[in-house]
């Protein structure tokens, strides 16, 4: 690409190349002589007499070896990109050039590539959520375990562990690989509808015959691997598929976004990071910096998707009757993109998840810096088994813990609320008493075995199921 012209950084930085050849113009008019061919034996297969076994053959012969620099001059004179391409196949294929396309609009091959790309994009990027969902579930299991503090509101709060943490995450990916799966199993093709989706050219071709007609939907989508076609449509499928394979696409970026998220305030409290290269550059004015740059990149990118996604979702709203074209300009760039960045997303998602770093000193610190205020409630228990007034205890809990608060943050001290407690006799613990209180484990709760069970019922079951999709590694270019 010349570098006075624009290019996307989503090809140029991001995406993967698998991703980029799916939305590229050579998998387009590859797919376009698939369905030429499909149409062609279809309607051979259900008698139509003017179509004969050696023209589909020579259709198959010139399948892949597509004449650009004919079908870009003839699109230069007629202004048309599908009847250039039908013209270039023609060249190449003399005998077949009176039944390419016969019967169907343009919308034939342009509406069901654009359903068999999506569909095609949608099994790629399922095979890569599936590969986040297993490294996320081995970094859950091996620290389903280690105690870390908790937050709510971005306040300390009560302790959790790393690994359920984890499985927050994981949740958010699980619920986005149910929505894909979904999709993925619904996706049909257009099929052969004709200018205002009422199949009358192949209902005057099969001279009024309306279950050759039936019958040539569906003989078009097994050939091109598809359960059906949709049983209506106008000149176009309804563009709410478009908004509702984007809506996926969304959710993915949100999951994503907020794992990202997450990571970029733990990286700030020195509790975990992303992965850093040996010669990476944090900051080039400030050497000591490791900024949670992936992380960004995530969040970044996943804001583009879920805003992006609002485009085919006006788009549908706004189609009038059988079809407007207004839909053709946003929906060829709102689709593609929207794509190509939840491909880089996932890219990010699976080299970050590969690669976390965990400080458990860190993060016991940090732990054990608010513990004494967590553990208030035993503390305050065991004193009433030793006679003490619940009640008063309460009260005199809650001044040592203000007093405490106050000494941290105004003074810069550290957390003394135990110290505090054993001087006042109307608890009767000493401070070796009070400090064996603080074993962390003992206020995760049920977080270890309910990151076992999570694993053992929700996400083993379905890398099972994908088994064969696993083994994927992401390698970021920048």
């Amino acid at each position: 690409m010349p570098k006075d012209t624009y290019e996307s950084p989503l090809n140029s930085r991001y995406a993967s190349r698998d991703m980029q050849y799916l939305f590229s113009p050579d998998k387009k008019f590859r797919t376009w002589r698939r369905l030429w061919i499909a149409l062609a034996e279809a309607e051979l297969e259900l008698g139509l007499a003017a179509v004969t076994q050696a023209q589909i053959d020579e259709l198959k012969a010139h399948a892949n070896d597509i004449n650009y620099d004919v079908a870009q001059s003839r699109e230069k004179l007629v202004r048309h990109d599908v009847m250039a391409h039908v013209y270039a196949y023609g060249e190449q294929c003399p005998k077949a050039r009176p039944i390419i396309h016969l019967g169907a609009t343009s919308c034939y091959v342009g509406d069901n590539t654009d359903l068999i790309i999506m569909t095609d994009a949608l099994f790629l990027l399922h095979k890569k959520l599936v590969n986040v969902i297993a490294v996320l579930a081995k970094f859950a299991a091996e620290y389903k375990d280690l105690p870390c503090l908790a937050f709510t509101h971005f306040q300390p709060a009560q302790p959790t562990t790393v690994g359920k943490r984890a499985s927050l995450w994981l949740q958010e990916l699980l619920l986005a690989e149910e929505m894909l799966g979904h999709q993925s199993r619904q996706m049909r093709l257009l099929g052969s509808k004709g200018t205002t989706g009422t199949q009358a050219s192949f209902l005057e071709l099969f001279e009024g015959d309306h279950e050759k007609c039936r019958r040539l939907d569906q003989m078009i989508a097994e050939k091109l691997g598809y359960p059906g076609c949709y049983a209506v449509s106008g000149q176009t499928y309804s563009r709410i598929v478009d908004s509702q394979v984007l809506g996926v696409l969304s959710v993915i970026a949100q999951a994503a976004m907020k794992f990202s998220n997450d990571l970029r305030l733990l990286q700030h409290l020195k509790e975990m990071e992303e992965p850093f290269e040996k010669n990476q550059i944090g900051s080039s004015a400030m050497a000591y910096k490791r900024n949670p740059m992936r992380s960004e990149r995530i969040a970044s990118l996943a804001r583009y998707v879920i805003a992006d996604a609002q485009n085919p979702a006006m788009t549908a709203g706004a189609q009038w009757f059988e079809r407007t074209l207004d839909d053709s300009a946003n929906k060829r760039i709102a689709v593609a993109e929207a794509f190509l960045a939840t491909d880089a997303i996932l890219e990010l998602y699976l080299n970050v998840a590969d690669g976390l770093v965990v400080y458990p000193k860190m993060i016991d610190k940090r732990l054990r810096s608010e513990l004494p205020f967590m553990a208030t409630e035993n503390i305050m228990m065991d004193a009433v088994k030793r006679g003490g007034d619940r009640q008063a205890l309460h009260e005199r809990i809650r001044t040592h813990s203000q007093a405490a608060g106050a000494h941290i943050k105004m003074e810069g001290g550290e957390n003394d609320l135990l110290a505090r407690i054993a001087a006042d006799p109307a608890f009767g613990l000493t401070l070796a008493e009070l400090q064996k209180k603080l074993n962390p484990a003992d206020y995760v709760g049920r977080a270890p075995r309910q990151v076992e069970e999570f694993l053992a019922e929700q996400v083993q079951p379905l890398l099972q199921k994908h088994k064969d999709w696993l083994g994927m590694t992401a390698d970021i270019a920048v």
